[in-house]
């Protein structure tokens, strides 16, 4: 068998370990999943009325959703972050480095998996904006596919760096916290309010982070309406960019990370 076949034979049995750990302790995945739901709920028909600035709760609907979609991204990946962690401090993973498995297919069981749940999540979220009244008019099925594929490159460069994260860190509780900015960075950008109504200081701080130029462009996707060059740019490049820094990186600490 080749390495290449080895190496796929092994993260599929990692990932198969993952989904099975998922799905015996729902607590943590459940709560991953009702949160962002929760903070949709909340922003539309709490804060809906005084956010739209008078256009009404419809729209507004449709301004939050992509936002939305992406703080789900966010906030499920954490998962990933705590479930790698935990593997180290009770040397789960010390154990599977002295077996005859692929080296790298521990941490990519770990990313798919966190990559699926998002899927889920992100579905989730979408059949509840659905049924409380988003409707996706101008939108092509290019534009859906599209949208589908920033939303899982999105999910891909988190993965990579909650994976970081909870390598990086040494317990659940650790993990935790320090990858709580993937779900605060939403709240400081476009997500549900315009970049123009922000401080001027702060602007650019809120238009160049990470989150703003993806949820532009995936609501130019959703919404049907015209995408600026720079945000598309800006989306994919910072992507790319965290997959590539957060591998880098977990790669890095898996190999120098000391047995626990």
């Amino acid at each position: 068998m080749s390495s290449l076949s080895l190496a796929v034979r092994d993260s599929a049995t990692m990932l198969r370990r993952n989904l099975l750990h998922a799905r015996r302790y729902p607590s943590m995945t459940l709560n991953l999943l009702l949160t962002p739901v929760m903070m949709l709920l909340l922003f539309v028909y709490i804060f809906g009325g005084v956010m739209s600035g008078g256009a009404g709760r419809e729209r507004y609907l449709a301004y939050v959703v992509p936002g939305v979609l992406l703080m789900t991204v966010g906030s499920t990946v954490i998962g990933a972050a705590v479930s790698v962690s935990t593997d180290m401090a009770e040397g789960i993973i010390a154990r599977f480095r002295t077996m005859a498995i692929h080296r790298g297919s521990v941490i990519v069981g770990h990313v798919v998996g966190s990559v699926l749940q998002s899927v889920a999540s992100v579905v989730l979220v979408g059949l509840v904006a659905v049924a409380i009244g988003f409707r996706s008019h101008g939108a092509t099925a290019l534009d859906w596919l599209a949208a589908f594929g920033l939303l899982g490159l999105f999910a891909l460069a988190l993965t990579w760096i909650a994976v970081g994260l909870g390598l990086a860190s040494p317990n659940a509780e650790a993990a935790s916290n320090s990858a709580m900015p993937l779900i605060l960075l939403p709240l400081i950008s476009s997500a549900f309010t315009p970049i123009h109504s922000m401080p001027g200081w702060f602007q650019p701080i809120a238009e160049y982070q990470p989150f703003t130029p993806a949820i532009e462009t995936l609501r130019g996707l959703l919404l049907g309406t015209p995408i600026r060059t720079v945000d598309a740019v800006l989306a994919v490049g910072w992507s790319v960019g965290l997959t590539v820094l957060g591998y880098l990186w977990s790669k890095t600490q898996f190999d120098r990370e000391p047995q626990r």
